[in-house]
Protein backbone atom coordinates (compact mmCIF):
# COMPACT_ATOMS: atom_id res chain seq x y z
CA UNK A 1 0.00 0.00 0.00
CA UNK A 2 1.23 3.49 -0.80
CA UNK A 3 1.42 5.72 2.27
CA UNK A 4 2.32 9.39 2.58
CA UNK A 5 4.48 10.29 5.55
CA UNK A 6 4.56 13.85 6.84
CA UNK A 7 8.19 14.64 7.55
CA UNK A 8 10.83 17.34 7.88
CA UNK A 9 13.93 17.72 5.74
CA UNK A 10 16.31 16.72 8.53
CA UNK A 11 14.66 13.28 8.51
CA UNK A 12 16.09 12.55 5.06
CA UNK A 13 19.50 11.98 6.66
CA UNK A 14 18.26 9.14 8.89
CA UNK A 15 15.18 7.59 7.33
CA UNK A 16 15.59 4.18 8.96
CA UNK A 17 16.62 5.43 12.42
CA UNK A 18 13.24 4.67 13.99
CA UNK A 19 11.59 1.38 13.13
CA UNK A 20 8.56 1.90 15.35
CA UNK A 21 4.98 2.68 14.39
CA UNK A 22 4.55 5.81 12.32
CA UNK A 23 1.58 7.98 11.48
CA UNK A 24 0.91 8.38 7.79
CA UNK A 25 -1.87 9.08 5.31
CA UNK A 26 -3.27 6.79 2.65
CA UNK A 27 -6.25 6.03 0.49
CA UNK A 28 -8.62 4.51 3.04
CA UNK A 29 -12.14 3.16 2.81
CA UNK A 30 -13.28 6.26 4.71
CA UNK A 31 -11.65 8.54 2.12
CA UNK A 32 -13.26 6.62 -0.74
CA UNK A 33 -16.65 6.95 0.99
CA UNK A 34 -16.15 10.67 1.65
CA UNK A 35 -15.19 11.40 -1.98
CA UNK A 36 -17.07 8.80 -4.05
CA UNK A 37 -16.72 10.72 -7.32
CA UNK A 38 -12.90 10.77 -7.19
CA UNK A 39 -10.62 8.24 -8.84
CA UNK A 40 -7.45 6.58 -7.52
CA UNK A 41 -5.25 9.49 -8.58
CA UNK A 42 -7.53 12.01 -6.87
CA UNK A 43 -7.61 10.01 -3.62
CA UNK A 44 -3.81 9.67 -3.65
CA UNK A 45 -3.49 13.43 -4.14
CA UNK A 46 -5.81 14.11 -1.19
CA UNK A 47 -3.76 11.80 1.05
CA UNK A 48 -0.58 13.59 -0.03
CA UNK A 49 -2.07 17.02 0.67
CA UNK A 50 -3.23 16.01 4.15
CA UNK A 51 0.29 14.72 4.86
CA UNK A 52 1.70 18.06 3.66
CA UNK A 53 -0.59 19.88 6.08
CA UNK A 54 0.60 17.63 8.89
CA UNK A 55 4.19 18.38 7.93
CA UNK A 56 3.50 21.98 9.02
CA UNK A 57 2.69 20.72 12.52
CA UNK A 58 5.95 18.78 12.61
CA UNK A 59 7.85 21.90 11.58
CA UNK A 60 6.28 23.83 14.46
CA UNK A 61 7.94 21.37 16.86
CA UNK A 62 11.34 21.59 15.12
CA UNK A 63 12.45 25.21 14.91
CA UNK A 64 15.94 24.48 13.57
CA UNK A 65 14.98 22.67 10.37
CA UNK A 66 14.41 24.20 6.93
CA UNK A 67 10.95 25.68 6.55
CA UNK A 68 9.76 23.49 3.70
CA UNK A 69 7.01 20.88 3.82
CA UNK A 70 8.12 17.34 3.07
CA UNK A 71 6.00 14.29 2.30
CA UNK A 72 7.65 10.93 1.77
CA UNK A 73 5.80 8.37 -0.32
CA UNK A 74 6.46 4.77 0.64
CA UNK A 75 5.16 1.36 -0.33
CA UNK A 76 4.53 -0.85 2.69
CA UNK A 77 2.75 -4.18 3.18
CA UNK A 78 -1.03 -3.79 3.44
CA UNK A 79 -1.13 -5.75 6.67
CA UNK A 80 1.14 -3.20 8.39
CA UNK A 81 -1.32 -0.33 7.79
CA UNK A 82 -4.18 0.23 10.24
CA UNK A 83 -6.71 3.08 10.18
CA UNK A 84 -6.26 5.72 12.85
CA UNK A 85 -8.49 4.89 15.82
CA UNK A 86 -9.13 8.56 16.71
CA UNK A 87 -12.66 9.44 15.55
CA UNK A 88 -11.51 13.05 15.00
CA UNK A 89 -8.61 12.03 12.74
CA UNK A 90 -8.56 12.86 9.05
CA UNK A 91 -10.17 10.19 6.86
CA UNK A 92 -6.73 9.52 5.38
CA UNK A 93 -4.99 8.93 8.72
CA UNK A 94 -3.35 5.56 9.26
CA UNK A 95 -0.60 4.05 11.36
CA UNK A 96 2.13 1.96 9.80
CA UNK A 97 2.54 -0.50 12.67
CA UNK A 98 5.86 -1.98 11.59
CA UNK A 99 7.53 1.33 10.82
CA UNK A 100 8.76 2.41 7.41
CA UNK A 101 12.21 1.18 6.36
CA UNK A 102 14.29 3.47 4.18
CA UNK A 103 14.09 1.09 1.24
CA UNK A 104 10.27 1.39 1.24
CA UNK A 105 10.48 5.12 0.44
CA UNK A 106 9.99 5.69 -3.29
CA UNK A 107 9.95 9.47 -3.61
CA UNK A 108 9.58 12.78 -1.83
CA UNK A 109 7.30 15.75 -2.38
CA UNK A 110 8.86 19.03 -1.21
CA UNK A 111 8.11 22.72 -1.37
CA UNK A 112 10.30 24.76 -3.64
CA UNK A 113 12.68 27.03 -1.67
CA UNK A 114 10.65 30.14 -2.53
CA UNK A 115 7.85 28.76 -0.33
CA UNK A 116 9.97 28.96 2.84
CA UNK A 117 8.59 32.35 3.93
CA UNK A 118 5.00 31.14 3.59
CA UNK A 119 5.81 27.87 5.35
CA UNK A 120 7.38 29.79 8.23
CA UNK A 121 4.38 32.13 8.43
CA UNK A 122 1.95 29.19 8.27
CA UNK A 123 3.80 27.44 11.10
CA UNK A 124 3.41 30.66 13.10
CA UNK A 125 -0.35 30.61 12.54
CA UNK A 126 -0.81 32.90 9.53
CA UNK A 127 -4.01 31.67 7.82
CA UNK A 128 -3.27 33.66 4.65
CA UNK A 129 0.08 31.85 4.33
CA UNK A 130 -1.68 28.51 4.77
CA UNK A 131 -4.01 29.45 1.92
CA UNK A 132 -1.08 30.44 -0.30
CA UNK A 133 0.56 27.07 0.41
CA UNK A 134 -2.63 25.28 -0.64
CA UNK A 135 -2.20 26.90 -4.05
CA UNK A 136 1.38 25.62 -4.42
CA UNK A 137 2.39 22.29 -5.86
CA UNK A 138 5.05 20.25 -4.14
CA UNK A 139 8.06 19.28 -6.24
CA UNK A 140 8.69 15.57 -6.88
CA UNK A 141 12.06 13.94 -6.17
CA UNK A 142 13.05 10.33 -6.82
CA UNK A 143 15.00 8.66 -3.99
CA UNK A 144 18.15 8.90 -6.11
CA UNK A 145 17.74 12.70 -6.02
CA UNK A 146 17.33 13.18 -2.25
CA UNK A 147 20.84 14.63 -1.96
CA UNK A 148 19.87 17.37 -4.40
CA UNK A 149 16.79 18.57 -2.54
CA UNK A 150 17.37 22.24 -1.71
CA UNK A 151 17.41 22.93 1.99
Amino acid sequence: MRVYLPATLDELDHLAADGGPRRAHAVTAALRAALPDEDDEGWEFVAQLVAADESLALLADRPGVPRLRLVLAADVPDESVVPDADPDAEVTAVTVSSGVPADAVVCAHVDEPSAAADVGAAVAGDDAAVQRLEDRDLLWYDVSEFGRIPR
